[in-house]
């Protein structure tokens, strides 16, 4: 089994489509070419856990958000 990689080390930033209403996630996208991972957390609770696809599964997620398979987002 692989560790997650060390978050220390992310830099986190929001989607340039984050309006002020709060309801964002952050992704630390260095880890990507660094670990092949994307991690993801909250952005109201950055000392909050982070959830960490691998690229692969992050990309089929976003596949299925963009087909409408979870309905109206």
């Amino acid at each position: 089994m692989t560790l997650p990689p060390d978050l220390s080390v992310a830099c986190w930033s929001k989607s340039s489509y984050s309006g002020s209403g709060g309801q964002c996630v952050e992704m630390a996208l260095n880890l990507v070419q660094m670990h092949g991972v994307v991690p993801v957390r909250d952005s109201k609770d950055p000392q909050g856990p982070a959830l960490v696809f691998t690229t692969a599964d992050f990309d089929t997620f976003v596949t299925a958000l963009k087909s409408g398979w979870f309905g109206e987002v």
